[in-house]
């Protein structure tokens, strides 16, 4: 089958002609319709994120349709259309697992990092891990729900019933938050890079009340605010812009660092934490949301083949809404 591999972190995909996956116990195997390209695939291309199998086969934003099973599948049938996350595994037994927090398990394997993704024509899944698509989405519009949506939908339920909400990045996974939480009766307060009007119009396009630029104070206190850019100096200016007993939420998998601060802007019962992954839980929640909002996500696509091209979009920030790769 055509995938698009990484052999070394730090270069270019290749494509390459590899032996197709076969189904263990447990697993499907589906043929990939779309997968989109997130940030996480950058940090794992690029390095940020050390501990990847190689060679390996990035992508965790998967829509593809079942075509065969393992002994012991139950829950999906061939040709069912699903959706495969970034979570690809956990023991099933630890604390975290069995309280509820499947997304901190140590023993996790995550799709696209220790597992194949779908840069591929064809990959394999734990069916525990699927989910089934709603909507009348397009396999391209459904695939950013699997990783950008998700995602954004559990950072929305940290920042809890915040009104007033900040989103710094205006990327992928905000372009979808913005909607639920339009749809919820927040009001959005968008941050974008310096002198990025075009983000800013953006933005407002997805009706955020006010956009300006990262490091500028926002028209009213933000009751909580979520950063999705990757940029650690953020958190010290999102901290200020947060009022006393606000919630600031770190979105993403990976973060440079972040600076010293003074406490005053911390103390008022100010909260600081981080998402870390998604649950089953946080899927089958989102995904029966998405269509009723109705989410519509603002999709760019590139053929298999064009992966690094899209990649490259990404990494400079020029793509509105999110890239996906089309598998024929």
């Amino acid at each position: 089958m055509r995938a698009m591999l990484l052999e070394r972190q730090g270069e270019p995909l290749l494509a390459r002609d590899i032996a197709p996956p076969v189904p263990a116990p447990g697993q499907v195997l589906v043929r990939v319709r779309a997968c989109g390209v997130c940030r996480t695939d950058l940090h794992v291309a690029d390095g940020d994120l050390t501990e990847p199998k190689l060679p390996l086969v990035l992508g965790h934003e998967i829509v593809g349709v079942i075509e065969g099973c393992g002994p012991g599948v139950d829950q999906f049938a061939v040709g069912a259309r699903v959706g495969v996350p970034w979570l690809g595994h956990t023991c099933g037994r630890c604390g975290y697992c069995t309280h509820g927090r499947e997304n901190l398990c140590d023993s996790a394997r995550f799709t696209g990092y220790q597992i194949d993704g779908g840069y591929a024509e064809l990959t394999v899944a734990d069916q525990r891990f699927c989910f089934p698509i709603h909507g009348d989405y397009s396999d391209a519009e459904a695939a950013p729900l699997l990783c950008a949506g998700l995602i954004g939908y559990r950072s929305l339920r940290m920042a809890g019933d915040a009104r007033r909400l900040g989103i710094y990045g205006f990327g992928a996974a905000a372009h979808i938050l913005a909607q639920v939480a339009g749809f919820e009766g927040r009001e959005i307060y968008a941050f974008s890079r310096p002198g990025d009007t075009e983000a800013q119009a953006y933005a407002r396009s997805l009706g955020a009340l006010w956009a300006g630029d990262a490091h500028a104070a926002p028209p009213q206190a933000l009751d909580a605010a979520i950063l999705f850019a990757p940029v650690g100096a953020l958190v010290p200016a999102a901290l200020r812009a947060v009022r006393k007993g606000g919630i600031v939420v770190c979105a993403g998998i990976h973060m440079s660092d972040v600076p010293a601060f003074p406490y005053a802007i911390l103390w008022g019962e100010r909260v600081l934490r981080s998402v870390a992954n998604l649950t089953r839980r946080d899927g089958l929640e989102f995904l029966e949301l998405a269509p009723r909002v109705p989410v519509r996500t603002h999709v760019h696509t590139f053929r298999l083949e064009r992966a690094n091209e899209a990649l490259a979009a990404l990494r400079d920030g020029r793509i509105q809404g999110a890239a996906v790769l089309e598998i024929d």
